[in-house]
């Protein structure tokens, strides 16, 4: 639990300082990397790119291909934020391992080799599993309730443990949730905005002018491609994570259920 704040500090100034900066880096590669006039025949960016350059092709995309690639680098930061903060929370080792020692030691009724067990595994699960040991111990020595509040008591301290923890663990999923809708419609905005860029060069008297309707082309095919690709990363990581938390969920409430049967059937002829 000590590390709970930093962690949760840490999450909560990670949207602000992290989407503005992703918006940065996308706008400076576009301008830099794929505005570089290398890319483009004569080196002009108002021409043609060279046969074959990507990166040409990409900057025709137009003015939200640097705002969809800062999505597309922001799912990703997510993804690696997400995973380190979830191998931490997930502590040393199996969590059904460590979920199946405790069981055997509260079975044999060693409180104390469970906690222990507990400071070994760390993490946010062991974190859970602890304070309902530590609870144990102290409502064992309470002359003044019954067995019913006793058990109640420990369930009350696992729950308020697992609702600090949670948080944590889910924090800065909903920018998964956003992107995973917002990258879509941003692509086809783009797709529309390139349409009435190419169906504006047909329309011109005479000949079309074919690097208009080139770019309108490039520029709706750029853009459907940048936000299909950072939504479906972002549905991917979301449910990936999201089953993770599931996981440890219920590996807490499997331990926290064995704590407070243990306690009962202990305490079911003194109670």
């Amino acid at each position: 639990m000590a590390n709970s704040k930093p962690a949760s500090k840490f999450s909560t100034m990670f949207a602000a300082i992290v989407i503005p900066l992703v918006i940065v880096i996308g706008i400076i590669v576009y301008k830099v990397i794929l505005g570089n006039p290398a890319n483009f025949e004569g080196g002009n960016l108002e021409g043609h790119p060279l046969q074959g350059n990507y990166l040409g092709m990409m900057y025709k995309g137009g003015v939200l291909v640097p705002i969809l690639m800062g999505a597309f680098l922001l799912v990703w930061t997510v993804f690696f934020e997400r995973t380190f903060t979830l191998m931490s929370a997930s502590g040393k080792g199996s969590s059904q391992n460590f979920i199946r020692k405790v069981q055997h030691f509260l079975s044999g009724g060693d409180i104390n080799s469970a906690i222990a067990e507990c400071d070994k595994q760390k993490g946010s699960v062991a974190n859970v599993i602890r304070a309902g040991l530590e609870k144990y111990k102290e409502v064992e020595k309470e002359p003044n309730m019954d067995r019913d509040q006793k058990v109640l008591s420990i369930q009350k301290e696992i729950e308020e443990t697992t609702a600090l923890e949670l948080p944590m663990l889910e924090r800065n999923l909903i920018i998964l949730a956003t992107l995973s809708a917002i990258a879509t419609l941003m692509g086809l905005l783009g797709t529309v905005f390139g349409m009435i860029r190419a169906f504006s060069a047909i329309a011109t008297s005479g000949a079309p002018d074919a690097v208009a309707l080139s770019t309108g082309i490039s520029e709706a095919l750029i853009n459907t491609a940048l936000g299909i690709s950072t939504s479906a990363f972002a549905i991917i990581f979301y449910n990936y994570f999201t089953t993770r938390i599931d996981g440890m969920t219920y590996a807490i409430d499997e331990a926290g259920n064995s704590i407070t049967q243990t306690f009962a059937a202990k305490h079911k002829l003194v109670g």
